[in-house]
């Protein structure tokens, strides 16, 4: 249950890069850079709720079963079917342009993002902390 608990952003590396790439119109990354994001996970077992509170009152609720398809929503509204995985205590999910990892370590919620781009890799980081 490690993940359990309300989590605030603390930093974000990479996020304007990823933004832009993943199609995240500029206003909305405005509005984003600075902001607090409160990520708030219960988890009982394999069952997650994970609810992400953005800015202008925007929320994404997602609930899944480790290992089960599940309807999914990316923050751009976008719904999709998609399988979280459990690897080494990480969560794993491709997103339709991106792949996403979710962990605790040390005592922080980090979640890392990838996206490919012509010139490579694009990475998003965001570090967490509990309040």
């Amino acid at each position: 249950m490690a993940f359990s608990g309300k989590w605030e952003t603390e930093s974000q590396d990479g996020y304007e890069e990823f933004c832009k790439l993943v199609g995240i119109p500029d206003d909305i990354i405005a509005r984003g850079r600075d902001f607090k994001l409160v990520t708030e996970i219960i988890q009982n077992g394999d069952d997650f709720t994970w609810i992400q509170h953005y800015p202008k009152n925007h929320t994404v609720n997602n609930k899944f079963i480790i290992g089960k398809e599940s309807e999914m929503e990316t923050v751009g509204g976008k719904k999709f079917k998609g399988t979280v995985n459990m690897d080494g205590g990480k969560l794993t999910i491709d997103f339709p342009k991106y792949h996403h990892i979710s962990e605790v370590s040390g005592g922080k919620l980090v979640e890392t993002s990838t996206a490919s781009s012509a010139t490579g890799p694009v990475v998003l980081v965001r570090t967490s902390k509990k309040i």
